[in-house]
């Protein structure tokens, strides 16, 4: 009777056991699909720099698995993001208020969710022995650009205001031309951002003249970068678009409060990167990201107006934007 006992256990053991397995296999495999990560992508709107540090932070810590998605950082190509983005090809993407603006007012159905700099850090930049010191100083210089109708329209109402005259303006386009390689060769003048070509003068110590557009108009104060995104997200994954932006906003706050290790995180992240200045250009922008915003990515209605008015006095707009239905604040979060 003692051995039929002792046998009886043992096989209850056994199959108690195999049914213990067989639902921790079953809780594991649950789990798997639980834990089974939304595909997204963000196209860049060129190479990767320091614009975009907060993206890269942000799924390199793992702040996008936390919202349950996995994300694709893409290259813009030959199409832009605009175009990734309206065509639905890519969920998000970085664009910037100047070419949002026109594209809205061609009916193009893309949306800015959060602004990645609060300020316009841009301006024009020549080298010191250029004597470019004033918008009226582009009179008999050559401007280097990329042919869009926005530089001459801003270099003009800046030339304008000193009784300058645009026409003494000589512009070519600058194709892929590096800007200290073209100042030195073929341009007076170009239209840089202080975050990466200015800082990357500083390491070469090569003094330049910076001509800020915000320190010549209130409707220079745009947002470049933005993070975009389209009408069809909006109206059919409000939760995803929230999600993105919420692992993008503590990717970027951490970028605020620990520009040294985000550096490192995008020069780990984008190796081909001259890592002296990806951790110069962080150090300069990361104040920036914010700045005086109340939270990271905020946008104003004022600036949207502000900038599509002065687009549409200059002649760059067929229509009038309708701001409020070029960006929204609804996905930051609280």
């Amino acid at each position: 009777m003692k051995k039929f006992l002792t046998i009886l256990s043992a096989l209850l053991l056994v199959v108690l056991t195999a049914c213990g397995n067989e639902n921790n296999e079953g809780n594991e495999e649950a789990g798997e699909e639980t834990a089974e990560l939304e595909k997204v992508s963000i196209v860049l709107d060129w190479t990767p720099n320091t614009n975009h540090t907060g993206i890269y932070v942000a799924k390199e810590k793992g702040y996008f698995e936390e919202e349950g998605l996995d994300v694709e950082i893409l290259l813009p190509g030959e199409a832009g993001a605009d175009q990734l983005v309206a065509s639905g090809k890519a969920e998000f993407g970085i664009s910037a208020q100047e070419s949002l603006t026109q594209a809205r007012v061609q009916g193009v159905p893309i949306v800015s969710i959060g602004a990645i700099i609060q300020h316009n850090t841009s301006g024009f930049a020549s080298p010191v022995d250029k004597g470019i010191e004033t918008p009226k100083d582009f009179e008999g210089k050559t401007y280097g650009g990329w042919g869009s109708p926005v530089e001459q329209a801003v270099i003009e109402s800046l030339m304008k205001n000193e009784g300058a005259d645009v026409e003494k303006v000589d512009f070519v386009n600058m194709g892929d031309s590096d800007f200290f390689t073209a100042v030195n060769r073929d341009i007076d003048f170009a239209w840089i951002y202080y975050a990466w070509t200015g800082v990357e003068a500083e390491l070469r110590d090569e003094e330049l003249n910076m001509i800020y557009l915000t320190d010549y108009s209130e409707k220079l104060d745009y947002y470049t970068p933005v993070i975009t995104t389209n009408e069809d997200m909006i109206s059919n994954n409000p939760d995803t678009i929230k999600s993105f932006m919420a692992a993008v906003s503590k990717g970027y706050q951490f970028a605020i409060d620990n520009p040294a290790d985000a550096a490192d995180i995008l020069i780990q992240e984008v190796p081909d990167l001259d890592a002296e200045l990806v951790k110069a250009s962080q150090e300069w922008l990361s104040p920036k990201y914010q700045d005086d915003a109340s939270k990271w990515g905020e946008q104003k209605a004022e600036v949207w107006e502000n900038y599509s008015e002065w687009m549409f006095e200059n002649g760059l707009l067929d229509s009038e934007l309708e701001a409020e239905k070029a960006f929204t604040n609804e996905f930051l979060p609280e």
